[in-house]
């Protein structure tokens, strides 16, 4: 099969590509760098032409309330080159729990994101997954000075992007799900504790305190950011990683 990987070039995107080349399928990165605009639409009919499967892993440039409109037009224009080339399945990547928590401008962006693709001419699977191990560290940054780190008790699911990309590949390759997969991984930490481990993992001595008004997560309401039953558990635990 023939898939055109829309944001091929991303951490997920990149390793998405690998994986269904290596599998035997023809595997086409897009991006801004490869003179694709998805807010445009400039180069999405020649990047989809001949595509069996569409797997959109663009992301906004923000968080904020422009996330909102970038979403919007970014999948209007996608849905409408994609029925356009008569692709038969159109996949994205989300996040689990991300309509729980509307508080949130780009979860309310990514929902609607969702919504976008649900209500759309073409059959779908939406791959939801929880927060990458890779973003861990930027997490920390937000609510950090020289001395301290502010994290709320946020239960947190980190996952390995290669173990991301590998189920956004399979569920690629697979038949349209019409629905929504769970990706977790292997282990559950309230976010304070995740912060402590990460520390003392790079032997940083700031310390962690425990402030569950603090940053982006303080907004999630209890554990709606993991992974419930029926989710798909990822191998890859996060002490392992770590190493």
């Amino acid at each position: 099969m023939k898939f055109a990987i829309i944001g091929g070039t991303g951490l997920i995107g990149s390793q998405v590509v690998q994986n269904l080349n290596a599998a035997g399928h023809e595997a086409v990165p897009h991006s801004l760098s490869t003179g694709v605009d998805i807010i445009t639409g400039h180069g999405l009919d020649t990047a989809l032409a001949g595509a069996d499967v569409v797997v959109n892993l663009t992301n906004s440039p923000t968080f904020d309330d422009a996330s909102i409109p970038f979403f919007q037009t970014s999948m209007d224009n996608l849905l409408a080159a994609a029925r356009q080339a008569d692709v038969g399945h159109f996949v994205i990547l989300s996040i689990v729990g991300v309509d729980q928590v509307p508080a949130l401008d780009y979860y309310r962006a990514k929902t609607l994101q969702e919504d976008i693709l649900k209500a759309g001419p073409i059959p779908y699977s939406i791959v939801r997954a929880t927060q990458f191990m890779e973003f861990i560290d930027a997490v920390l940054s937000w609510t950090a000075d020289d001395d301290t780190v502010r994290l709320p008790r946020t239960p947190i699911q980190p996952v390995a992007a290669a173990n991301v990309a590998a189920t956004v590949a399979d569920v690629a390759a697979g038949p349209p799900l019409g629905g929504i997969l769970d990706l977790g991984g292997p282990d559950t930490y309230p976010l304070d504790e995740l912060g402590r481990i990460t520390l003392a993992a790079k032997d940083d001595k700031r310390s962690v305190t425990t402030d569950d008004t603090a940053g982006m997560f303080a907004a999630v309401p209890g554990d709606v950011l993991t992974a419930k039953s029926g989710a798909r558990i990822a191998p890859t635990r996060y002490a392992d990683w770590l190493k």
